[in-house]
C-alpha cells in the first residue's frame, strides 16, 4: 500500500474527477458494477465465466483489465464500452470480459505491466495468448501510445489467428511466460492477509480493491526482501523507444518514426514498417513488443523481427547492449512512488525551471525538487533538510545526473548507506544527508 502522502498525491487526480463527475470512487465502481453486471455484452469480473463461455461458443476471449477509480485511462474505456464504431462489429465476434480487480487474478497467466491501469488480453479458449493490449509511457497523456482503432487492429489479428489456431498454436506459446513468485496477488507477503480473492461489495469496495500497481509495488518488496531489484522488475516491459522505435498507436504493431542512431536504427528498421513478428512471436500491437523486449535479458542479446515493406518480408536483428533497460523511464510509474521512499527519501526530482548561475562543466546536474515527502516513511529528505525548490548540485558526489531515474537508479544501489546531497537554495550552496532507511 501507499503511504499517506502518496495517496494523497493521486487523490488530487481523483478529487478533481469526482467532483466533475459528482460521484465518490465508491460510487464510481458500484455504479460500474450495475452497469455490466446485468450486461448481455460483457461478462462482470469473471474471468473462469469467460473462458467457459468461449470453449462453449468457439468464440475468441477479450478480457480488459480496468482500475475503475483510476481516470488516466478513462478515454480508451469509454471507446470501448461505448462501442466506437470501428469496434462495434468485431466486438461482437469476442466473448468479452470486464475485470476490475486484480484479486484472485492468475498471474502465470496475465503477466502485464501492472503500473497501467487499462490492459487486455485477448486469448484462445484453451488460455493460449494471441497478443496484449494497452501501454503507458505517461501518467496522463495516453494518445500516443493506444486508441479505440489500434485496438480494432489487434483484434482483428487475433480473430486471424484464432481462424488458424491450429498453424500458430506452437509459437504463441512463447506469449505466455514463466510462473511468477506466487500465483494471485494476495499471496505475495506485503498483501496476504490484507486483501481476499474477492472484491468486498457489502463493506468498503474501493478498499478491498487489489490495483495493478500494488503487485508491482509487492514484486518490489518481495525481491528487496531477497537481495536487490533486478533490472527486469525496476525497468519491466521496456518501451519501444527505447530501442529508438515509436510505433503508429492506429495501426498494428507499425513503425511510425525511428530515431537516429538507435539500435532499431542500426537494425535497419524503417518508417512503415510492419512488425508482423518479433523473436518469432506474431505481433498484434506495442503492448506485444514490449512483451518480447520484456524478456530480453538486462545484459543484452539480439532478437530477430521480420517486417512487412513495401509488399514484401524483411528479416532484421535488433542487437542490444548490456544496460539497455536504463534507457527507459520510471519517473511516470506509480510504482516509483516506493523507489522514491526507498532510495532518494521520498522526494521527486523534476528538471530545472530556473537558471541558477552555474559552471556547466563542474556542475551539469539540472535536476530540482519537485516534491518532499511530509510523512512516514517517506519524510527521510524532510528530516535531512531538502525542500521543494532545492536545485541539485551534486548527489552522492556525483554531479552528472540529468534524469531523475538515473539518479533514483544510483540511490537505490546504495540505499543502505548515508547519500550526501548538495543543493542551491536562495543562491546559496547547502549540504544535507539522506539516512538510509
Amino acid at each position: 500500500m501507499f503511504a499517506r502522502e502518496v495517496m494523497v498525491a493521486f487523490s488530487v487526480v481523483f478529487l478533481w474527477s469526482n467532483l466533475v463527475s459528482g460521484q465518490t470512487r465508491e460510487e464510481k465502481v458500484r455504479a460500474d458494477k450495475g452497469k455490466f453486471e446485468t450486461s448481455t455484452d460483457w461478462i462482470y469480473n469473471n474471468v473462469d465465466q469467460g473462458f467457459a463461455e468461449a470453449k462453449r461458443t468457439g468464440k475468441p476471449l477479450l478480457v480488459t483489465l480496468r482500475c475503475i477509480p483510476c481516470e488516466e485511462c478513462v478515454k480508451l474505456d469509454d471507446d470501448v464500452i461505448e462501442a466506437d464504431a470501428s469496434l462495434q462489429e468485431l466486438l461482437k465476434q469476442f466473448v468479452c470480459v470486464r475485470q476490475i480487480s486484480t484479486n484472485g487474478l492468475d498471474l502465470s497467466l496475465f503477466q502485464f505491466d501492472t503500473d497501467q491501469s487499462y490492459a487486455a488480453f485477448l486469448f484462445n479458449a484453451d488460455g493460449t495468448i494471441y497478443g496484449r493490449y494497452g501501454t503507458r509511457s505517461d501518467r496522463v497523456h495516453h494518445s500516443d501510445d493506444v486508441s479505440a482503432l489500434g485496438l480494432a487492429k489487434a483484434l482483428e489479428g487475433a480473430l486471424e489467428l484464432h481462424r488458424d489456431f491450429s498453424s500458430h498454436r506452437s509459437v504463441l506459446q512463447a506469449k505466455r511466460g514463466q510462473p511468477p513468485p506466487f500465483k494471485a496477488p494476495e499471496l505475495y507477503p506485503t498483501l496476504k492477509g490484507k486483501y481476499g480473492r474477492q472484491l468486498d461489495f457489502v463493506g468498503n469496495v474501493v478498499k478491498s480493491c487489489i490495483h495493478c500497481h500494488q503487485i508491482g509495488d509487492a514484486q518490489i518488496d518481495y525481491h528487496l526482501s531477497h537481495g536487490d531489484i533486478p533490472d527486469e522488475v525496476l525497468f519491466p516491459f521496456p518501451h519501444p523507444k527505447v530501442v529508438g522505435l515509436k510505433l503508429d498507436p492506429q495501426q498494428r504493431a507499425t513503425v511510425l518514426q525511428v530515431d537516429a542512431d538507435s539500435a532499431a536504427a542500426m537494425a535497419g528498421l524503417k518508417s512503415g514498417d510492419q512488425i508482423e513478428s518479433l523473436g518469432g512471436q506474431p505481433m498484434l500491437s506495442l503492448a506485444d513488443v514490449q512483451w518480447v523486449l520484456h524478456h530480453v535479458p538486462a545484459t543484452g542479446g539480439k532478437v530477430d523481427a521480420e517486417v512487412r515493406r513495401d509488399g514484401r518480408l524483411v528479416t532484421v536483428t535488433i542487437g542490444l547492449a548490456d544496460g539497455w533497460r536504463k534507457k527507459d523511464d520510471l519517473a511516470w510509474r506509480a510504482s516509483t512512488w516506493q523507489l522514491r521512499m526507498i532510495g532518494i527519501g521520498g522526494m521527486v526530482l523534476k528538471p530545472v525551471t530556473t537558471d541558477p548561475p552555474r559552471n556547466p562543466r563542474t556542475n551539469p546536474t539540472r535536476l530540482e525538487v519537485a516534491h518532499v515527502g511530509q510523512y512516514a516513511p517517506h519524510d527521510r529528505a524532510l528530516h535531512a533538510g531538502l525542500r521543494a525548490g532545492d536545485v541539485l548540485v551534486s548527489f552522492d558526489g556525483r554531479k552528472d545526473f540529468v534524469r531523475e531515474t538515473d539518479l533514483l537508479v544510483h540511490a537505490l544501489a546504495h540505499r543502505n548507506k548515508p547519500l550526501p546531497v548538495e543543493v542551491l537554495r536562495d543562491g546559496q550552496r547547502k549540504s544535507f544527508v539522506i539516512l538510509p532507511k
